[in-house]
């Protein structure tokens, strides 16, 4: 049997398993009625946002894909469409599960919380096997339809396009929902999280899917098709170096990546007793070392050469552990740095806030570290290839990885219906540690995200310089200095317009939940019941609007420097925006993430707990975090990899 065929059929043994675990969900019985009809209102609510987003995706998939047919080439117009449909169809059907799971979760709590863990990482797993294997299974089709690895990257092309609409939009509905539903209900009206006399309760819940399940799903997507395809294509180029078979290695470790996760979900399914936490660490370690394993087989079966691809396997899986690990210690509540933070709290808001920018800054120095030494380790033992390489041993575990991500989302819905159907202290409690681990593993995804697109940016812009015809880079040329200036501009002014949309989008909320809360009689006594719907509706409309102009920001920029300035000037351009977007976004991931855990040991009965001024000032700070680390700071993975498509593919026009 070929490796391609294998690759499909693994591919096809992922989805199979996933369905297997969507239909076990689907069987829990919901006791609870009020429970279940709270969930069916998210659930409405969140695929009718996902049904109108992709109504606009759709409009600017045609007209991308004629753009490319009748300018670029047919069978990349094809690529394209392919890659913006599956990373569609990942996200679509990870938030049908997530919204399945959420009141399955709260029930199985009412137990004892392995089972609620248990139901909440199914559905993630759902999600991270969807992923990882719509994404083998398009590239495989594509490659042996066409046998040109280059053509694949328009598949990378649809996948980013798809991304970065589904995180900016995702992202501002998620955070303006929740930002506006905590500073009214926590802060003006004193109401607990979740309180169902809140009127943006149910939208800020929607918003959890829509952002964290959708948008998360369609960023790893992205980072996971580019990290393949890139590889594949300096395994073409380096024919003579590697062997024929190296062009075909990305596929064997995403492959093996893929059973691994498996091994390592069936772990998690056989431990019995333990802390949620170390129980879905002792999944991704048991994946990671099986991944290791197979690492070392398939390079040595494939690569008529020493074992130096292997070791540049291993550097990415080893580098995004760290990162994973470096993420974990600055935004979890178990580590000194976000203890500091929740003790700035006690001064007020302003010292929380200027703690947790600080904290964030400061966290940029070991994944900096960690990547320039996989770059390096990796470019050594490799080449150019040996660093893709590296890239896809970093996201060769997506499907165990990103399940770990995806529960925190289903796992904070079911504190949420818990709260809002009233089904009891202990179920709310179980639900709100295990969505306590929620974000410590949602963090540590956006560090492994954040480490990729690093790498895979990095090659993606080398390549466009060989595309290109670009010997080097030089920095003697304005032109090329002007690039850059512009490429470390990019991501501020990225970041910007996707934090005020969500500041505008909140403000519109906040307006919305003090009229309820003003004109509706007896809402804050919980006599009447609130508006839900209204609030639904402002996010809904507000982050389809707001988010398409960062996206086209996004798409075209590279597009109007290649034209205007030239092929040297966007190579600057894709430089600058690495350096500056990697940073951005590690800072805004661990400062937001170690704010919201701050918010949640003080809730724990620290530093005076609910109620207090210091929590107070933990939740300011927490609203500031929410747009750093849910909307603008995963964005900028999908940016910096976007525009470097987007420069690869318009290469041969300039």
């Amino acid at each position: 049997m070929s490796l391609g065929l294998l690759s499909i059929v693994v591919s096809l043994f992922g989805l199979f398993v996933a369905g297997l675990f969507y239909w076990r969900i689907s069987r829990i019985k919901v006791i609870d009625e009020k429970a279940k009809r709270v969930s069916q209102v998210i659930r409405e609510g969140a695929m009718a946002f996902l049904n109108k987003e992709y109504k606009v995706l759709i409009i600017f998939a045609v007209i991308v894909a004629v753009l490319l047919y009748l300018f670029i080439n047919p069978r990349i117009a094809v690529a394209f469409v392919l890659g913006a449909f599956l990373s569609g169809l990942a996200g679509n059907i990870g938030m049908r599960v997530a919204t399945l799971s959420n009141v399955r979760t709260a029930e199985a709590v009412k137990d004892n919380i392995k089972k609620g863990l248990q139901v909440a990482f199914d559905s993630g797993s759902v999600m991270g096997l969807a992923v990882v294997s719509l994404g083998l299974l398009g590239i495989v089709t594509l490659y042996y339809l066409f046998r040109d690895p280059q053509i694949i990257y328009g598949f990378g092309f649809g996948a980013s396009s798809v991304a970065i609409f589904a995180r900016v939009g995702g992202g501002i509905y998620t955070k303006a929902a929740d930002v506006g539903a905590d500073l009214v209900g926590k802060i003006e009206a004193g109401i607990p999280e979740d309180d169902p006399r809140n009127p943006a309760t149910i939208a800020d819940n929607v918003g959890d899917n829509v952002g964290d399940v959708a948008g998360m799903g369609a960023d790893l997507f992205e980072s996971y098709v580019d990290s393949i395809v890139v590889a594949m294509v300096l395994g073409a180029l380096g024919l003579g170096i590697f062997g024929a078979k190296a062009v075909v290695l990305p596929l064997a470790i995403a492959g093996g990546g893929i059973l691994a996760s498996l091994v390592g979900n069936l772990i998690i399914r056989l431990i019995k007793k333990g802390e949620p936490h170390n129980i879905l660490n002792v999944g991704i370690l048991s994946a990671s070392g099986i991944m290791i394993i197979f690492s070392y087989l398939a390079t040595k079966y494939l690569v008529n050469q020493s074992l130096s691809l292997f070791f540049a396997i291993l550097i990415g899986l080893i580098a995004g552990l760290i990162i994973g690990f470096i993420t974990e210690f600055y935004t979890s509540a178990k580590y000194k740095p976000t203890k500091e933070l929740s003790k700035a709290s006690e001064t007020g808001a302003a010292t929380n806030i200027i703690s947790g920018l600080a904290l964030g800054m400061q966290s940029t120095i070991v994944p900096v570290l960690v990547v320039a030494t996989a770059i390096l380790g990796a470019y050594k033992l490799g080449g150019l290839f040996g660093v893709a390489m590296a890239s896809v041993g970093m996201l060769s575990t997506l499907g165990i990885t990103l399940a770990t991500d995806c529960y925190g989302p289903v796992a904070d819905n079911a504190a949420g219906i818990a709260e809002m159907a009233g089904m009891g202290q202990r179920v709310r409690e179980r639900a709100e540690e295990l969505d306590a681990v929620g974000n410590t593993t949602a963090a540590i995804g956006k560090g492994f995200a954040i480490g990729s697109a690093a790498l895979t940016a990095l090659v993606l812009s080398i390549s466009y310089a060989q595309i290109a015809g670009l010997q080097f880079i030089d920095l003697n040329s304005p032109f090329v200095l002007v690039g850059l200036f512009i490429g470390g501009l990019l991501p501020f002014i990225f970041s910007a317009f996707a934090m005020k949309a969500v500041g505008r989008a909140a403000y519109a909320v906040v307006n919305e939940v003090r009229r309820q809360f003003k004109e509706i009689v007896g809402l804050k006594e919980g006599m009447a019941k609130p508006e839900y719907g209204k609030c639904v509706s402002i996010v809904t409309s507000a982050a389809l609007r707001q988010m398409i102009l960062p996206s086209l920001v996004a798409i075209l920029t590279p597009l109007l420097v290649g034209v205007f300035l030239g092929k040297e000037a966007l190579g600057g351009l894709l430089t600058g925006s690495i350096i500056t977007g990697f940073l951005l976004a590690i800072m805004m991931a661990n400062s937001g993430g170690a704010w919201d855990n701050a918010k949640k040991y003080i809730e724990a009965g620290n530093f005076g707990g609910k109620g207090s001024k210091p929590h107070e000032a933990a939740v300011i700070g927490d609203t500031v975090g929410d747009p750093f680390k849910d909307t603008a700071g995963p964005s900028l993975n999908i940016l910096i990899k976007l525009i470097s498509i987007i420069a690869i593919i318009i290469a041969p026009l300039l």
